[in-house]
């Protein structure tokens, strides 16, 4: 099996039910790759450039798992990705991200329904597919869910449709790494 890294950019994950249970369900299901937990490494924002490329050096799947926040990643990981993904290791004089591949994982509070209308999920992964091909790296689309929001988890009916929901993600998320593996 290929290298799996996959990062987390969730601001703060303990109060999450879809990421934290999907990332859970990963973590139990492929216990050989990487996970990289941006909201416990870096809540101040000072990311450790140097250790989160030799991560990326050594990975040949990369997933950013998060939330979509205001119709984007949440700040956490741009600034993330601000910092590392940089002019001589990820493009231009040094290429160490090339024909690596790139699969997003995203869920949104929002119903799916609210992303196939004037602002699409493609539409907002349109900066990380433009960076991907930055990189000459191998964009492997997504998986997403919608309704998963954390403001209903304190219903226990909506709690319990919420965890279904995110054990689906993972499941798919997991089907799509094992084909590229």
């Amino acid at each position: 099996m290929k290298n799996i890294l996959v990062v987390s950019g969730h601001t703060d994950l303990n109060d999450s039910v879809a990421n934290k249970l999907i990332l859970e369900t990963l973590q139990k299901r492929l216990p050989q790759a990487e996970f990289d937990f941006l909201d416990k490494l870096y809540s101040d924002f000072k990311i450790d450039v140097k250790a989160e490329q030799e991560k990326l050096t050594k990975a040949d799947i990369i997933v950013l798992q998060s939330p979509v926040f205001w119709y984007s990643y949440p700040s956490l990981m741009h600034k993330w990705m601000e910092d590392v993904f940089v002019f001589g290791f990820s493009h231009g004089t040094g290429k160490v991200l090339g024909g690596k591949t790139l699969v997003a994982s995203l869920t949104s509070g929002a119903p799916e329904e609210v992303y196939k209308k004037d602002y699409t999920i493609n539409d907002m992964l349109a900066p990380l597919k433009q960076t991907a091909a930055l990189c000459e790296m191998k964009w492997a689309e997504y998986v997403y869910t919608g309704g998963v929001s954390y403001a209903l988890r304190s219903v226990p009916e909506k709690r319990k449709e919420i965890e279904e929901k995110a054990k689906i993600h993972a499941q798919r998320l997991i089907e799509k790494l094992n084909g590229l593996s």
